[in-house]
């Protein structure tokens, strides 16, 4: 495991965690989970939070790594083959509200933020504006818990 940094200042810098495999490598941005779950769910021996690492790529045949990885709904975890093409965008684009107002979006996406530009594939944006992590949702909002059952709350 390596963590990846560019020319920006650390402040600025989203902090990834590298994961690498033989058949391919998962990176991961902590800032960005929004523990949906969709990869210990998933992929139990890929992805378990009780040991370290918690991810072990060659767990896995890379395929299915990868299909596990394009259901993180935050971006938060992607993947780089050994071999073959990078991670496909959705096409086309598709964008979706969720009940408590956070912005699911897929597709061939240029997000601009803190960071700067940054090309995805795969984003959970803020829909409130309370995101300490623009434009991304961190859940620190009022769209954080809502009782999604209550309109006034959502």
């Amino acid at each position: 495991m390596t963590d990846r940094t560019s020319e920006r200042p650390p402040d600025e810098q989203p902090k990834l965690k590298e994961y690498e495999g033989e058949g391919i490598t998962v990176t991961f941005e902590p800032r960005r989970c929004l523990h949906a779950a969709e990869c210990v769910h998933g992929l139990p021996e890929v992805f378990d939070l009780s040991r370290r690492p918690w991810v072990l790529p060659d767990a896995a045949e890379p395929a299915l790594v990868a299909e596990v990885v394009r259901r993180c709904p935050s971006g938060a975890l992607q993947y780089h083959p050994a071999e073959g093409p990078a991670e496909r965008p959705d096409s086309p684009t598709t964008v979706h509200r969720t009940p408590s107002g956070q912005l699911v979006v897929r597709g061939d996406l240029l997000v601009s933020g803190a960071t700067g530009e940054r090309h995805e594939t795969r984003v959970m944006l803020c829909g409130c504006g309370a995101s300490g992590n623009q434009p991304y949702c961190d859940h620190s909002g009022p769209c954080a818990e809502p009782d999604d059952d209550v309109p006034e709350q959502r």
